[in-house]
């Protein structure tokens, strides 16, 4: 078989045979893991009659999607058609404002240059053409702020973990308001939360906040229906239900327990909906509108939802790639034929997202209305599960037969599978970018900003045969500019912040692009060291957020503390050989940290060994860095040991579990606590004084 002609076939498809690994080294993919990359991706590889004509019908695709249905260009640009139409060709360009263009190509085949951005209608020829006019870049810090050296604060929290008086045993809504005014009265201008995506309403044991069903919709178990119907009609629910012992003991519990949490919320959930049917309520229009402007993809999700339930519910298949063939197409009659038998369950499908969607909305108001620049953050996961709502209603926008993960890097030697899938670059070109621009405008409708995990996945992602190891797969390409251009449209209508997280093998050039268009990096304060030793606050980035840690790494008290490390050799992740090595670094690296919070002035040597305050002088020094936005994780402000996961395989640590025994609305006032965010707060200010743009 011709190597070469492997090679061709596997560029045309969008994959990248030759990279560059974390440590700076060459790397190749095997002619034999690209022919399965290839077969995973629905491109027959298996002989050269097969490659010639897998590549012949890719050559068509392409040829085929050049022209639309959506093509992107930027504010100011003139757009060039030649390919496709003579120069002079006469077009109409129907604006999104209502305006109207009739006019002609010029000598070169070209669009005249388009001030307004937004969606626009071409029509020329016989086509009809999408036209999104994107502006250079996403909203700075310095605009949503309106200060031009603006060097904001925020806090990063878990949303699960927050406390409130009877919240069942779960963080919801509620709380999050109720930390969203109690941080802005400390004087931070945004809160980043963990995912609220939704998750598969009958698999509670399914909780990772990274592996939900869709990115589209929200996890009902984190709405608060109180503060939307009115605490009484709450109150009746529990009542009705008998519940009230059962909720009291969960509120009790260190660790959620997150099936017992599920079974209780959805009893009430559903107590509610029969209530709210059965009777007129003031905010029955208000849900029928929310259900209209839901759309089709709304009803998707809530029909999605009826079917796993039925399936899961009857000991039949919960994957519904493997459900009974007729229910596998949304636009089957048969899906439509049990919808029409299913419309209550449906309908409380819609409840159920309607009452989160206006928690959500209720909280980013606190947010503005408290003060903040920014307000919350919302985090989109980088994939969602192939066999969830997301994947079933977007099937031919979605990468059925390959997940993603990350090659072998400095962190994960041995690469990760992360178990969830991502978008089709073809399929996203094929239909307009639909899934794409719905999804975030989804998760910008409720926050004042939003963080991209894994943001590489606009330009690349390591892609995984279902049922191999890291080390089979290979990166896929993806339309890096027009997945840009998207993200700076939807972000400007939103006036939206922009953070993509840049942690891990980064392409040359991405963390450039990123800047240019106003997206923020992010920059670890446990990863900022060299040879010399930490990295000084002022040569920190000016086009990246600052933090301490993140949802995946220790404390910086359990940093200090090793307490990571000791948990990946009880979790089995290392060997003891490994372990050792793993400490004796710890203890320079640790060294190397008080040195330079010493020389920096935020320690004093005889406050060295004391952890609370070399977190308090990391805090400190973060804060003095150049950053325009500083991000304080709940678990460094509240002075834990431990973390919110531990990536890697088993169950031994409590991933996405953990709770806070503090109330939201108090968590902040703890005098030692407020001490630390006003520490955090005044070298914001000096940083704000000291550089300038």
């Amino acid at each position: 078989m011709s190597d070469r002609l492997l090679a061709e076939l596997t560029h045309a498809a969008g994959l990248s045979i030759d990279w560059i690994d974390a440590d700076g080294n060459a790397q190749a993919v095997t002619p034999e893991a690209q022919r399965r990359l290839l077969e995973a991706l629905g491109h027959a590889a298996q002989s050269p009659q097969q490659i010639q004509h897998s590549l012949e019908h890719l050559h068509e695709q392409r040829r085929s999607a050049a022209l639309g249905p959506l093509l992107t260009l930027e504010q100011h640009e003139k757009l060039s058609l030649a390919r496709h139409f003579p120069a002079g060709s006469a077009f109409v360009l129907n604006l999104e404002n209502g305006g109207r263009i009739e006019a002609h190509l010029d000598d070169e085949g070209r669009l005249p240059a388009l001030d307004g951005c937004g969606y626009h209608q071409l029509l020329i020829g016989d086509r009809q053409v999408t036209l999104a006019v994107a502006p250079q870049a996403c909203p700075s810090v310095a605009q949503l702020s309106g200060r031009s050296h603006a060097r904001i604060w925020g806090l990063t929290a878990q949303l699960y973990s927050l406390r409130r008086p009877h919240d069942g045993g779960l963080g919801d809504t509620e709380a999050l308001q109720a930390l969203v005014r109690s941080a802005a009265g400390k004087g931070a201008d945004a809160l980043a939360i963990s995912p609220v995506h939704a998750m598969f309403s009958a698999n509670s044991h399914n909780y990772s906040p990274y592996s939900p069903s869709s990115r589209l919709f929200f996890n009902v178990l984190h709405a608060a229906p109180g503060s939307v119907l009115g605490e009484p009609m709450l109150h009746q629910a529990i009542h009705a239900c008998g519940l009230r012992e059962e909720l009291a003991r969960l509120e009790s519990l260190e660790l959620i327990d997150w099936p017992a949490v599920a079974d209780s919320r959805q009893r009430i959930l559903r107590h509610l909906h029969a209530a709210f049917i059965q009777a007129p309520h003031p905010l029955r229009g208000d849900f029928e509108a929310f259900r209209r402007e839901g759309g089709d993809a709304l009803l998707q999700h809530c029909r999605f939802e009826a079917l796993h339930g039925f399936m899961s519910r009857n000991d039949l298949p919960q994957d519904w790639r493997v459900w009974p063939e007729q229910y596998r197409d949304p636009g089957n009659d048969a899906v439509r034929q049990f919808c029409a038998g299913h419309e209550h369950e449906i309908d409380y499908h819609a409840f159920a997202q309607w009452l989160i969607a206006r928690g959500l909305d209720r909280a980013q108001s606190s947010a503005r209305e408290a003060g903040m620049a920014i307000g919350l953050i919302a985090d989109l996961a980088v994939g969602a599960d192939a066999a969830g709502s997301q994947g079933w209603s977007r099937q031919a926008e979605m990468l059925q037969a390959v997940g993603i993960g990350a090659p072998p890097d400095i962190l994960n030697r041995s690469g990760q599978s992360w178990g969830v899938s991502a978008f089709s670059p073809q399929g996203l070109q094929e239909h307009g970018f639909r899934a794409y621009i719905e999804m975030l405008r989804a998760n910008l409708a409720h926050a004042g900003g939003i963080r991209i995990d894994h943001v590489m996945s606009l330009k690349r992602l390591w892609i995984i045969p279902q049922g191999e190891a890291s080390e089979a797969g290979a990166y896929l390409n993806y339309p890096f500019q027009d997945l840009l251009r998207l993200l700076c449209l939807e972000a400007q209508r939103n006036r939206a912040l922009v953070i993509g997280e840049d942690l891990g093998t980064v392409p040359d050039g991405l963390r450039e692009e990123l800047a240019r268009r106003n997206i923020l990096g992010m920059r670890v304060l446990l990863f900022e060291h060299n040879h010399s030793g930490f990295i000084a606050p002022q040569h920190w980035p000016r086009d990246a957020l600052a933090t301490t840690t993140t949802h995946d790494l220790p404390s910086i008290r359990g940093w200090l503390g090793s307490r990571d490390i000791h948990w990946r050799q009880a979790a089995g992740h290392r060997s003891d050989d490994h372990t050792q090595k793993d400490h004796a670094l710890r203890a320079h690296e640790t060294q190397a940290l008080r040195q330079a919070l010493q020389h920096h002035g935020h320690l004093h040597e005889q406050d060295s060994d004391e952890e609370e305050r070399q977190l308090d002088a990391s805090i400190a020094f973060i804060g003095h860095t150049p950053a325009p936005l500083v991000l304080l994780p709940l678990e460094d402000a509240m002075a834990v040991h431990e973390q919110p996961n531990l990536p890697g395989p088993g169950h031994e640590h409590p991933n996405w579990r953990r709770r806070w025994a503090e109330r939201a609305d108090r968590m902040l006032d703890q005098p030692a606590v407020s001490q630390r965010l006003q520490r955090l707060q005044q070298a914001r200010r000096e940083a704000e004084e000291r550089y300038h743009d």
